[in-house]
């Protein structure tokens, strides 16, 4: 089914008729594919090159002829968003010279910013909900960022740090919004089809967007018989209801889990760049995520946090989805103690 258009956040003009009326000339999109090969030479080796493999016994256990996993979890910060911040602050270091920065979030973004911001020797300031993951917390610390507490909701933390750069003039950098952060996470769409395409379909969590919209501008730009197919949970939707309906819609709250891509308040730009690279959208439950994860752990040796694994509960609750050789991105696996022995065991 054709998708509505979302054109809040493009700074484009609207498609114009060439000489003959029924050639129609489409607006170039935000996210540059010339800008994900420039990241993919000079974001840091440390968050490139991640492992990738077909796991046989995954894929049996999920009843698949395939299954290509991206592990992005070995890297200094068990996540990909290394990837986008370092290509951020690469593309940015004229604009932000002198200049306070601020960030706000879930735990692994806040991490890959404090991360970057202190091999530059820069100072940061993160927000974060007062319930955030614990271990992601002590790491944006241990990182040398300061790291403020507000609410019990992601969303509002993010309100009060753009309050915040409002009264100081501190520069925002909004996961999701910028388009440097998504092209540094499409070079994981880069390295995915570097041997060819050996999937139909590729499913990527869907939170702020930076990881569907990246990969999948370059997964469809170059091997656009791929399916991209977005996955939320279903306790947080804002993302996937605001695609279908081609407008922001907000959620008064989240509940799942899955923290990572625990979205209350769509990035409308993030949004817009969806268009023309996600070509679904679905949502799984809570109880299909611990399954995925429990099953990542036993027969991959992986232990993959809930937001990780959403690409696996889409194969267990949306059987129809994937009928030939599917890839997924494991995108974080940051979980403290606890977790482990609620989830894992």
């Amino acid at each position: 089914m054709r998708r509505p258009a979302f054109a809040a956040a493009r700074r484009e003009p609207r498609r114009t008729l060439l000489r003959m009326p029924s050639i129609i000339e489409t607006p170039p999109h935000r996210l540059s594919l010339d800008r994900i090969e420039r990241a993919a030479r000079t974001i840091d080796p440390l968050f490139r090159d991640s492992p990738q493999f077909d796991c046989e016994p995954l894929s049996q256990a999920l009843g698949l002829p395939s299954l290509e996993l991206k592990v992005e979890t070995m890297n200094p910060l068990r996540s990909f968003k290394g990837r986008g911040a370092d290509f951020f602050m690469h593309e940015a270091a004229d604009s932000l010279a002198g200049r306070a920065l601020v960030c706000a979030t879930a735990g692994n973004w806040g991490q890959a910013m404090a991360w970057v911001c202190r091999v530059r020797g820069r100072p940061l300031v993160v927000y974060s909900a007062a319930n955030a993951n614990p271990l992601k917390l002590e790491r944006m610390r241990a990182m040398g960022a300061d790291v403020r507490l507000f609410s019990d909701d992601f969303d509002a933390a993010k309100a009060e740090a753009r309050r915040f750069c409002a009264e100081t003039g501190a520069v925002f950098v909004e996961d999701g919004r910028d388009a440097a952060i998504s092209e540094g996470a499409g070079t994981i769409g880069l390295e995915l089809l570097r041997r060819g395409t050996p999937f139909d379909t590729l499913l990527l969590p869907l939170g702020n967007g930076a990881l569907a919209t990246g990969v999948g501008r370059w997964v469809k730009a170059h091997a656009p018989a791929v399916r991209v197919v977005g996955v939320a949970a279903a306790g947080a939707d804002a993302m996937a209801a605001s695609w279908r309906e081609g407008r922001v819609i907000e959620r008064g709250a989240v509940n799942t889990i899955a923290d990572g891509i625990a979205v209350r308040v769509p990035v409308p730009e993030a949004l817009a760049d969806m268009q023309g690279t996600v070509d679904e959208v679905v949502l799984v439950g809570e109880d299909t995520i611990e399954r995925a994860m429990r099953l990542c752990f036993r027969h991959a040796g992986l232990m993959v946090e809930p937001a990780g694994v959403v690409g696996l509960a889409a194969v267990l609750e949306h059987p129809a989805l994937c009928t030939g050789r599917a890839a997924t991105v494991l995108c974080g696996s940051n979980l403290t103690a606890e977790q482990v022995a609620q989830w894992l065991a």
